[in-house]
């Protein structure tokens, strides 16, 4: 598995964060020909050789069963933060800026766990948060 901090997503974007998020896990698996990724090619050569297949969950089982793995794995990480910062929502929104998640930005406030490039919570940090 590997992942992307809050402070890389705000530093580098959402994307960006992605590819290293998976350069991180790759090189956890060790030596590797050839990879398949769900989505467009990565330029920026940070994960090697690769075939890119759009809607890859949908053509390749092996890409749909990494995308069941990451969202599991997502969803008990959502959960625990949820259990450590209640009031956003985040143990059923998965962090998507639903009514309820900015209704706890609102009544909450910013957490640590927010990405500050996240437009509703820029919005909450100038009104003074």
């Amino acid at each position: 598995m590997g992942g992307a901090s809050v402070a890389e997503i705000d530093q580098h974007n959402i994307l960006r964060s992605t590819h290293m998020a998976m350069a991180r896990a790759l090189a956890k698996l060790g030596n590797h020909d050839h990879i398949l990724v769900d989505g467009t090619p990565i330029k920026d050569g940070s994960i090697g050789v690769h075939t890119a297949i759009v809607g890859g969950d949908d053509q390749s089982y092996s890409i749909a069963c990494a995308s069941i793995v990451a969202k599991v794995v997502r969803d008990y990480l959502m959960a625990r933060l949820a259990r450590s910062h209640p009031g956003y929502g985040w143990e059923r929104n998965a962090g998507y800026g639903t009514r309820m998640h900015l209704h706890g930005l609102q009544t909450e406030g910013v957490s640590p766990h927010h990405r500050r490039s996240f437009a509703p919570v820029q919005h909450r940090l100038n009104q003074g948060a």
